[in-house]
């Protein structure tokens, strides 16, 4: 699997200093660009930084964050991890990412969702009871933007355009663009009607549960006659020099972002047996380098998966643990798993 490739996700979780401190958002930013070029230096593929609005998290704008690791970059690819399409206006979104791919000559991708979070919908002026027909339409519109020719389109969602032509173009005439979908078949089976990469949120059970969805996005792209391409899985996770030092520097601030995620969508509090059930043989890939290129080479091989991004941020991680997760999933777990792999 030469081809295999793989990812850094976060959502610029606010981490801790290391006097256990939270930093600002400012800092945790610029934090989110020295993980990047670390990660651009070690050989990772790619970057993607998801969109939030909530206090926890300190990305609401990836591409404005990717336009500044762009000039600190020379070779990782900058993608969203999610933009909310939804709550979002597609020729903005498509004109944001085209300037990301010029200053890094032909290196951004965005990854289209849905949103698992509702905090957009009412900040931006959007119903919540609007939320399928405000993917929809606007999915349509912005696979009629990529092909960078005048448009014309109309939909009950956004002001109609009329041979709009929209700029910048792309230097290639082409902006990478995946689907973020986090189980829904429906939104599998659009991801293929459009043609676009599937890349799947697993963050929870046994990854093999998946299997199923990527069996359908390939059944329906050949009843479409569209491109099934390789299909790519995020998940979270953690790296440390030992399982143990891994598991107690994410369990304390993973359990109160969860817990209080938790709260507000009806979760009873989650316990250490859950947590090390997930980190055991579920989808939290957290351990010394061996410990998670193993299980990391496991979920890949069962799924046939072409790219694998890892969440390596999930709570207030401190700054240093943080690095040090970046420098050994680009130096050691890469290298570990392509090894097993090719075994």
């Amino acid at each position: 699997m030469s081809d295999l490739e793989f990812g850094l996700d976060t959502f610029g979780d606010v981490p801790e200093d290391d006097a256990g401190k939270p930093v600002t958002h400012a800092a945790a930013i610029r934090q989110v660009v020295e993980e990047a070029v670390l990660a651009d230096d070690l050989g990772v593929d790619v970057i993607a930084l998801g969109e939030h609005h909530r206090p926890e998290y300190s990305v609401s704008t990836p591409e404005t964050v990717l336009a500044g690791i762009a000039t600190r970059t020379s070779r990782i690819r900058l993608a969203s991890g999610v933009t909310v399409l939804s709550s979002d206006d597609p020729v903005r979104v498509f004109q944001r990412f085209a300037t990301v791919d010029a200053l890094s000559n032909g290196r951004a991708e965005v990854i289209l969702g849905r949103g698992s979070f509702t905090e957009s919908f009412p900040l931006f002026g959007y119903d919540l009871r609007d939320y399928d027909v405000l993917f929809e339409e606007k999915i349509e519109l912005f696979a009629k933007l990529l092909e960078e020719k005048p448009v014309t389109w109309s939909g009950s969602v956004r002001a109609p355009l009329e041979n709009a032509d929209v700029f910048p173009k792309t230097e290639s005439g082409h902006l990478n663009t995946w689907v973020g979908v986090g189980g829904s078949p429906q939104s599998v089976v659009r991801t293929a009607h459009y043609g676009f990469p599937l890349m799947l949120a697993i963050i929870g059970g046994s990854p093999e549960r998946f299997a199923p969805y990527i069996d359908l996005y390939r059944r329906a792209a050949g009843e479409f006659g569209t491109t099934a391409h390789p299909v790519g899985m995020h998940s979270p996770g953690f790296i440390a020099d030992t399982d143990e030092q891994a598991k107690e520097l994410f369990w304390p601030h993973y359990r109160v972002m969860r817990d209080r995620i938790g709260k507000l969508r009806g979760w009873p509090p989650i316990r250490r047996e859950e947590f090390d059930s997930e980190v055991a043989q579920g989808s939290l890939y957290i351990g010394s380098p061996e410990t998670v290129a193993r299980r990391m080479a496991g979920a890949i091989r069962s799924l046939g998966v072409g790219r694998f991004d890892l969440i390596y941020t999930a709570g207030a991680q401190p700054v240093s643990a943080r690095m040090r997760a970046v420098e050994l999933y680009g130096s050691k777990v890469i290298p570990m798993v392509r090894d097993i792999l090719a075994g």
